[in-house]
């Protein structure tokens, strides 16, 4: 599958795996564990997905708040579809604690960056993988990550 994935996105993410509905992403933001998930659609807003469409999205939504909330420190979730900059349909998944850089504020627009180290990125990569299989989530393809430079 190939999504064609918006230049911010592109940019500032890191691809962690792939199926023919979707790609999900890792922030390159080392201060938030923070993923997205991209729909292979067109549409930008949510309602106009079809019931289908939104049924999947909030499976990957379920997959990805579960997986976030067994593997990493999370006082509270975060999901949202907001798309101001990047109209290209994509839901945000973050874990915020406490103690992060912007409690009890929000993340869009943080000055708080700092990049994850490639073997970092490999190692939450490997995780999500190994969640999958535990769960028996399959249909999805896990390509090693390219190395980015935090914006």
């Amino acid at each position: 599958m190939s999504i064609e994935l918006d230049p911010n996105l592109q940019k500032d993410c890191y691809r962690l795996a792939e199926s023919e509905d979707c790609l999900w992403l890792l922030l390159n933001n080392r201060y938030f564990m923070w993923m997205v998930i991209v729909p292979n659609t067109t549409q930008t807003e949510l309602y106009r997905l079809t019931e289908q469409e939104q049924q999947k999205l909030t499976q990957q939504s379920n997959i990805i708040s579960e997986f976030i909330t067994q593997h990493f420190a999370c006082d509270k979730l975060n999901v949202a579809s907001i798309g101001n900059i990047v109209a290209q349909m994509h839901l945000h998944i973050i874990a915020r604690t406490t103690t992060d850089p912007c409690w009890p504020g929000v993340v869009w627009g943080t000055e708080h960056k700092a990049p994850y180290p490639l073997d970092d990125v490999l190692k939450i990569q490997t995780k999500l993988q190994q969640f999958c299989q535990n769960k028996n989530i399959t249909g999805y393809y896990f390509n090693a990550p390219k190395i980015k430079a935090i914006q």
